[in-house]
């Protein structure tokens, strides 16, 4: 058996990233990864959470119909989805991911700046596929690489000006696709032992709790109030990348 604190602390540690499924569709896995992390190695923390995220993503899609879906968004995002997952877990295995963490917070951090700076209103802007692409490719190898596949989607649809359900479907079902694209690669990066397998099972309980309270969440925000939430979470997942990076580029 896990001690109770390293329990505890999986449990919160869940229970916040299934929030933030329920809440804003998923995407922001890193903001509960530094619970995690108190009790765990990262990459073993990455093979506890593989199957979780499927788990989070199956109860979450009882909120997310087909109605949230944006499909002509789904359509240019997904592809490259599948490339960028590739990528990733070639980079986890032969680059640096220390300096991909660093470059994708720094192009965070400038973009919610330029909002920021822009009086916090959203301009719907026009469909790009190019943008879609790149969206696509660089959440499937941030996603892989540290969790945080968040980011580059947002910087895609944010500035879209998508309805706040349209906004959470598309991107819940977006993630759905990356998490089970991605669980057999993670799980053979990092082959759970027994005790992690156990850890697991004493933790998904904790999915469907969280992601009904984040749905709670999100039904009771207005249009305004959920993207500036989301604004405010890409600053926290943004830094949380650059102290990673630059934490990990230091000599030990």
């Amino acid at each position: 058996m896990p001690a109770p604190s390293a329990l505890a602390i999986a449990l919160a540690g869940v229970f916040l990233i299934a929030f933030m499924k329920g809440a804003f569709g998923g995407g922001f896995a890193i903001v509960g990864i530094p619970l995690l992390s108190l009790a765990m190695d990262p990459i073993e923390a990455g093979a506890l959470l593989a199957p979780l995220f499927i788990a989070m993503d199956v109860t979450a899609l009882r909120h997310w119909r087909p109605s949230t879906w944006s499909r002509i968004d789904l359509m240019m995002l997904l592809p490259a989805l599948v490339i960028g997952i590739a990528l990733g877990y070639l980079a986890l295995r032969d680059l640096d991911r220390h300096a991909v963490e660093i470059v994708m917070g720094v192009v965070t951090l400038v973009f919610a700046a330029m909002w920021f700076l822009g009086g916090g209103e959203i301009k719907p802007r026009p469909r790009s596929t190019f943008k879609a692409g790149l969206a696509g490719l660089s959440s499937g190898v941030t996603t892989m690489v540290a969790h945080s596949g968040g980011p580059p989607l947002a910087i895609y649809l944010l500035p879209l000006g998508l309805s706040k359900a349209l906004y959470a479907g598309t991107t819940s079902l977006f993630f759905t696709v990356g998490n089970l694209l991605k669980a057999g690669p993670w799980l053979l990066l990092a082959t759970p032992s027994k005790s992690v397998w156990l850890l697991m099972a004493l933790c998904a309980p904790a999915v469907p709790v969280g992601v009904w309270a984040g749905w709670r969440l999100h039904e009771r925000l207005d249009q305004r109030a959920l993207y500036r939430a989301c604004y405010a979470i890409l600053v926290v997942t943004a830094a949380k990348l650059l102290w990673d990076g630059i934490s990990g580029k230091l000599p030990s």
